[in-house]
């Protein structure tokens, strides 16, 4: 076998090296993987943050803003809708809009079919933002994706919709 042939190492191989020498019975196959997952999560979602902070925008902004925008047109949403689209309690969701609406990108009104409701609605400019932000953000995705094929690709995208579907139901 060549150099060449070999599989690359990372961190995460000498840390469960490290732990097998040091504790042969401790058993670190999950962390083979979730470690990896771990460190994915961490560097990609660092590069995604700086593409959409490119646009004046964090993470849980730019959530917020494909939420109204996956809801298609007329891109409306409830605050509770968008709250449970983005995992955040209505509370959170708040200053959130409060800011996403001083810089106009969405806009809050009555809900006509509830008095004491609010519907929130993207702005021509947040539509336009939040597409160019969307287009950022996968581009980073696609490079991260890069050193494998689509095969591959699809294989890791089914193997992990497994592992969160197993992980969510286990709690």
């Amino acid at each position: 076998m060549t150099a060449a042939d070999r599989p690359a190492t990372d961190a995460v191989d000498v840390i469960t090296a490290q732990w097998r020498e040091v504790n042969p019975g401790l058993d670190v196959s999950s962390m083979e993987v979730l470690a990896r997952v771990f460190r994915i999560g961490d560097t990609v979602g660092a590069r995604m943050t700086r593409a959409y902070g490119r646009y004046g925008l964090s993470r849980g902004e730019f959530d917020a803003l494909s939420a109204l925008r996956r809801a298609g047109e007329p891109y409306t949403l409830s605050p509770r809708e968008l709250a449970a689209a983005t995992l955040l309690t209505t509370g959170g969701m708040t200053g959130r809009l409060d800011k996403l609406e001083r810089a106009g990108l969405l806009t809050r009104s009555p809900d006509p079919n509830d008095r004491r409701g609010l519907r929130v609605t993207l702005t021509e400019r947040g539509l336009e933002l939040t597409d160019e932000a969307a287009e950022a953000g996968l581009r980073v995705q696609r490079e991260a994706l890069a050193g494998l094929t689509p095969q591959q690709a699809a294989q890791l995208a089914a193997l992990l919709r497994a592992l969160v579907t197993s992980s969510e139901r286990t709690g």
